[in-house]
């Protein structure tokens, strides 16, 4: 029973991941695809990560994957904001699609 739920948990991961990097090749600057890459590691990566989990069971390997998920959950999301905010400073400009720059707003609000 493990072993079933963990593979459909390997496949969702696999279905994410290929998802964005797809995303990573279509989106258009720099700030979506940064969205897409952090959606394809929380999500598909810890999905896999999960279901190695629930195949091997509470073995070392098992331990690191449930380590390597938390270590990715409190990176992923802060590595994320710091590179769209560094990208945002650096002056890299938005997709012309874009509808609203709330971080250029808070700039000017501040100064």
């Amino acid at each position: 029973m493990n072993s079933m739920a963990g593979l459909i948990f390997v496949a969702v991961g696999l279905c994410f991941d290929f998802l964005g990097c797809l995303g990573l090749v279509r989106l258009p600057d720099v700030y979506n695809r940064l969205q897409a890459a952090t959606k394809c590691v929380t999500m598909g990566t810890c999905s896999i990560l999960f279901g190695t989990f629930l195949i091997v069971g509470w073995s070392a390997p098992g331990i690191k994957a449930l380590l390597c998920i938390v270590f990715l959950l409190l990176t992923a999301p802060v590595a994320a904001h710091a590179i769209a905010r560094g990208a945002h400073r650096a002056g890299v400009k938005l997709w012309e699609g874009s509808v609203i720059d709330r971080y250029a707003q808070d700039q000017e609000g501040e100064a």
